[in-house]
């Protein structure tokens, strides 16, 4: 890169950071122009909204929303906790449900910023830097698709994030965590990271209240609880296809290659342990350095991957694991700067939605490569995910904590997608 390039770069970054506000407010006004135009079913939304009351009757896991999509039966696939705290959502006009669950989501997604910026080692972002980040996430594949579906990530990842970093009390730490986790299961990764960070007492109150949300529903509603507990939980296709490009998780991914499901196989196993060892070393050096932003991407990207589905929507991890690249110890390596240009392409560009559309659009509804199903080169590509989370794990693992602390540059704003979300699995 030429002196004359780094400059205008340079120039480029303050003059963004002096805009902040101005940014954000296009990308904001984009958003509602996207969703005015494009008219997002927000299905998982609905399925929240129209399943909930169900958990009174008994009939919760035998509900399905029928579409026209490519999953044309949807259930609700979360605890029944989960349908309990949906209650006063159902209790809304679904116009009304939907505008609220949009600015709550959009909320959320400030909140992760900002709390991601106070794991970083020597503080936080700075208003304006979130204000930029918060803007160019918008447009983030897994955020995107995480507010077109009206799924509860970014809700969630907010509540994990706020309470590892703002609450002061190991029962708020802890409770945080213990109820996200009793709403949807993959948030419970994160108990890992207050055990790797030594605090015992947020995680013990993590898992107690988690279990109380288990016992809380029982008490309630013992029939569903019965039936997801001993059942449910233990049977992945009931929430979709393990083959489906949507899924990212190192299952899917294998399994679209071998052209049948992996399972927990000998492939996935060696996998899994070349996985963990770099899990382990990143967490080693992360741990070493004291950064616990690195410590928490790390887990949580470990747990995405070996998660036996891991949907596009769940990866909104990615946007913590961009800001450490961007802006932790190691953000002048090649491994930070190769990781974070990845995310950004394969993020930006919405790779995954575009080979979920190869996937149907080739008959490969099952991912088999045989007989004109997924070709080999385009089941590459559906690793996507993993590669990058790869990526991002040599990166915390090879970072140094003897670089000061930058002041951080603005994150990349994609431009706004012309389409709407592809229905996918709840």
């Amino acid at each position: 890169m030429t002196i004359r390039a780094i400059t205008v770069l340079r120039d480029l970054r303050r003059w963004a950071v002096g805009h902040a506000a101005l940014l954000l407010f296009c990308s904001l006004a984009a958003h509602v122009l996207t969703v005015a135009v494009t008219r997002p079913d927000m299905l998982d939304l609905r399925v929240y909204w129209t399943a909930a009351p169900r958990v009174l009757n008994g009939q919760l896991y035998d509900f399905r929303l029928f579409t026209s999509g490519s999953f044309p039966a949807l259930p609700f696939t979360y605890p029944p906790f989960a349908a309990l705290l949906f209650l006063p959502v159902s209790a809304l006009p679904w116009a009304v449900a939907a505008c609220l669950w949009q600015a709550v989501s959009v909320a959320a997604l400030a909140v992760i910023v900002g709390c991601a910026g106070r794991l970083l080692p020597g503080g936080r972002l700075g208003r304006e830097r979130i204000m930029l980040w918060a803007g160019g996430a918008l447009w983030l594949e897994p955020v995107r698709h995480t507010l077109d579906l009206g799924q509860v990530n970014l809700i969630l990842g907010a509540l994990v994030l706020w309470g590892l970093t703002a609450a002061r009390e190991s029962v708020s730490r802890g409770a945080a965590v213990g109820v996200a986790a009793g709403v949807k299961l993959t948030p419970g990764i994160s108990g890992a990271y207050l055990l790797l960070t030594r605090q015992w007492r947020a995680a013990a109150w993590a898992a107690g209240v988690f279990l109380g949300t288990v016992a809380l529903a029982w008490a309630l509603t013992a029939r569903e609880s019965s039936r997801y507990w001993r059942t449910l939980v233990v049977d992945p296709d009931r929430v979709g296809r393990v083959s489906s490009v949507r899924n990212q998780s190192l299952r899917g991914a294998l399994s679209r290659s071998l052209g049948q499901d992996a399972g927990f196989g000998p492939v996935w196993l060696a996998a899994a342990l070349a996985l963990a060892a770099l899990a382990g070393w990143a967490l080693w050096a992360a741990a070493r350095r004291r950064d616990p932003l690195a410590v928490l991407v790390t887990v949580q990207l470990t747990g995405l991957v070996l998660c036996p589905i891991s949907w596009s929507h769940h990866w909104v991890w990615c946007l913590p694991a961009m800001i450490w690249l961007a802006h932790g110890p190691g953000r002048r390596s090649l491994p930070s700067r190769m990781a974070l240009g990845a995310w950004a392409v394969v993020t930006a560009a919405r790779v995954v939605p575009r080979l979920t559309r190869l996937q149907e659009g080739l008959g490969a509804g099952s991912g088999v490569p045989a007989g004109g199903g997924f070709p080999a080169h385009l089941a590459l590509l559906g690793w996507v995910y993993v590669l990058c989370s790869v990526l991002t794990l040599l990166a915390v693992g090879a970072a140094t904590a003897d670089e000061p602390v930058p002041a951080p540059a603005a994150p990349p704003s994609p431009a706004p997608p012309s389409g709407g979300a592809d229905p996918t699995e709840a």
